[in-house]
Parts: structure tokens; C-alpha cells; sequence
């Protein structure tokens, strides 16, 4: 799971973003706090998402995507919570007679949220239908058995790569939010007593002020359900491999305290907000790890926050519109039915924005 769909209420959205007082012995976050506008941002989304709660369901039969006996998969609206979703099945399913797998006293259902997304982004999400196929579904996602693609607009220069493949840490401090660490300090304690975790993912540039830049891929063609990473050991270079069997170059950032150091002036790996204009990019991201935010601190990172996303730098108003979410959508999930054993391709229908970005 790329988001683990974290509930900022009223209480901990007013969360205290101070920094942790610098100890040599801890690691170094390589990425920024919060700013100071998150704050309140971020408590007026997360009252309008609790009112959503009191106005009734957070979707309708129409953002079903798919649904058998076991599961069901839904295009999760933006700006609602995953326990929203789920407390909505069951009277959608009892409206709907022709559903498979409905209560029944042979039969009860036992819903339970297979993945989770952030509040704020939409997309492919399934609920299970059986506690035993919940179990099989979850250790298929911790066992990174499934298949994620995401799309972000984000906004900033334009980088020089098509495709990079970063490496890093992740974690906080007790009274911190989110932040990207060195890859050579996974597995040391944070003043918090948690401890840094890796963590790596995937980007591809679809597009960049709605003019595409060449790929294989296309965003009306979500290719991650049969495309994979590998390393070429003949060109000693990471590669994704397509459904036709081409391949494309990947760079490859581990990141660390060294090179994000100087990671500013570098414009061929991460952007440079300093000297370059800020443009809307597009792309594509896949999560090799399932950390929270994982997607958003590394766009962050790369100088490419997403359009709407405060927490993390990104521009809550943008071309004189101020916007009530970030701009990031769970595009599809590629895994093995826990069941049947086929492979399961599921694909959320694209939000305007993507539209518009392509």
C-alpha cells in the first residue's frame, strides 16, 4: 500500500510540526517540515471530510468498478475517508438484489478494507468480502505481489529524466510528520523510538504542460498491469519491461545526505526551483514499498510537489485557483485473485485533471 490512508481529524491535524532539536545521533531528515499553511489547511480538509461523513454515503453503485463474490473494487472519490467507503457497502449492496455476495444468514458479510488511500486521493480501492480473503489480499500487498500505478500533476521545472528510480528512507520523528531520510540510515531509531524504513519508487514523466513526451506507454493505457523493473546486467542500467518486450532506460538515485546536499544544482537527476520556472508535470508513479505518503515525499524531494498538496510543499493555489486536494489519483492494481488464481487487471476511470495534464 503506497497510502496508508491516515485519519487527520480536528485533533491531530493541529499536530506540533516543530522540528526535533538536531542530535548527531539521530538521522537527518533530507526533506522539509511542513510549512506553516498546512496547518490550517489541513484541519479545513479534514473537517469538510467529517461532514462528509454525517451527509450520508461516500459514493454510489456508480463508482463500483468491480465486484464478485469475494471482493469488490471502487473508484474512491477524493476529499473522503477509507472508512467512509466501507461503512457505505453494505447499504449499497442491500439496494442492490442482483449483487453477488450479499448478506445472507449462510453467508454473512465481513467486509474489510484490502488497501488503503490518503483522504485527499481517489481511485482504485477494494473492500473484501470474507476475513480469510482480507488475510490473502494483505499479505499479497505487504509481499509487494501487487501491481500499483499512481498519476500526480505536479508542479514545478520540467526534470531532464523520462524515467528514475529512487531509493530512500522513510520516517518521523515522535512529534514530526513524514520525511524522506538517507537510504544509509534505514534501520536506525528516530527520536520518536520508530525506526527509518526503506523505501522506493518509480516515476515516469507522461507529460509536461500537456505536451507528451515519448513512451511506449500512454495515460489512456495503464501499462503497469503487465510491466515490471529489472536490471539489465548486459547494459548494467534498470529498465521497465513492457508488454510488447521493450525496454526503457531507467536512472537510478539512491539517495543520501551527501548528494541531496548538493541535490539543488543538480538539474540532470533532481529539479532546481532556484533557477528554473515552474511547470505541470505529469507522471506516472509506481511504489515499490507501501510507505505512508511515499508518492508525495518523493515528488517532493524532486523538486516536482503535487499541485494542491501544502503539507509537502506543493502550491495550495495555482494559476489563481486555490485547490481543496492534492492532485493525486490511484490509477490501477494488477494482482492474483486470492481465489480463481487469475489475474486481476483493475483500472479507475481518470479524474478531469489527468485529462487536461495529457
Amino acid at each position: 500500500m503506497e497510502e496508508t490512508g491516515d485519519r487527520e481529524t480536528s485533533s491531530n491535524s493541529q499536530m506540533n510540526y516543530e522540528t526535533v532539536p538536531e542530535n548527531e545521533d539521530f538521522p537527518k531528515p533530507l526533506s522539509l517540515p511542513p510549512p506553516e499553511l498546512s496547518r490550517q489547511v489541513e484541519y479545513d480538509r479534514a473537517m469538510r471530510a467529517e461532514a462528509a461523513v454525517k451527509a450520508g454515503p461516500a459514493l454510489s453503485r456508480n463508482e463500483f468498478i468491480y465486484e464478485d463474490e469475494w471482493m469488490i473494487a471502487v473508484n474512491k472519490p477524493l476529499g473522503v475517508y477509507c472508512e467512509h467507503v466501507l461503512s457505505s457497502i453494505p447499504g449499497l449492496l442491500a439496494s442492490s438484489p442482483s449483487s453477488a455476495g450479499t448478506v445472507n444468514d449462510v453467508h454473512p458479510l465481513e467486509l474489510h478494507l484490502a488497501n488503503r488511500l490518503d483522504r485527499d486521493t481517489s481511485g482504485v480501492m477494494i473492500i473484501t468480502k470474507l476475513h480469510k480473503i482480507a488475510g490473502q489480499l494483505v499479505k499479497a500487498f505487504t509481499d509487494r505481489k501487487v501491481r500499483k500505478t499512481y498519476l500526480a500533476l505536479c508542479i514545478g521545472p520540467a526534470p531532464k529524466w523520462n524515467n528514475i528510480y529512487i531509493e530512500s528512507g522513510h520516517g518521523r520523528s515522535k512529534f514530526g510528520a513524514w520525511r524522506v531520510y538517507s537510504k544509509t540510515d534505514v534501520g536506525r531509531i528516530l527520536p520518536g523510538g520508530t525506526v527509518v524504513r526503506e523505501m522506493a519508487t518509480h516515476l515516469k514523466v507522461l507529460a509536461v504542460n500537456a505536451n507528451h513526451r515519448m513512451h511506449h506507454d500512454s495515460v489512456d493505457e495503464a501499462q503497469n498491469s503487465s510491466q515490471g523493473i529489472a536490471f539489465d546486467l548486459e547494459e548494467d542500467k534498470f529498465v521497465t519491461l513492457g508488454d510488447n518486450g521493450s525496454m526503457d532506460s531507467i536512472e537510478k538515485l539512491v539517495v543520501t545526505e551527501q548528494n541531496s546536499e548538493v541535490a539543488g544544482l543538480d538539474c540532470d537527476i533532481v529539479s532546481s526551483p532556484n533557477i528554473r520556472k515552474n511547470d505541470e508535470v505529469l507522471i506516472r508513479a509506481s511504489p515499490l514499498s507501501g510507505r505512508t505518503h511515499q508518492i508525495r515525499l518523493h515528488c517532493q524531494y524532486m523538486g516536482l510537489p503535487l499541485r494542491g498538496d501544502v503539507k509537502y510543499e506543493g502550491p495550495h493555489t495555482w494559476k489563481g485557483i486555490t485547490y481543496a486536494n492534492h492532485a493525486l489519483h490511484a490509477e490501477s492494481l494488477c494482482f492474483e485473485h486470492p481465489v480463481t488464481g487469475n489475474m486481476v487487471q483493475l483500472h479507475a476511470p481518470l479524474p478531469q485533471w489527468v485529462m487536461e495534464a495529457y
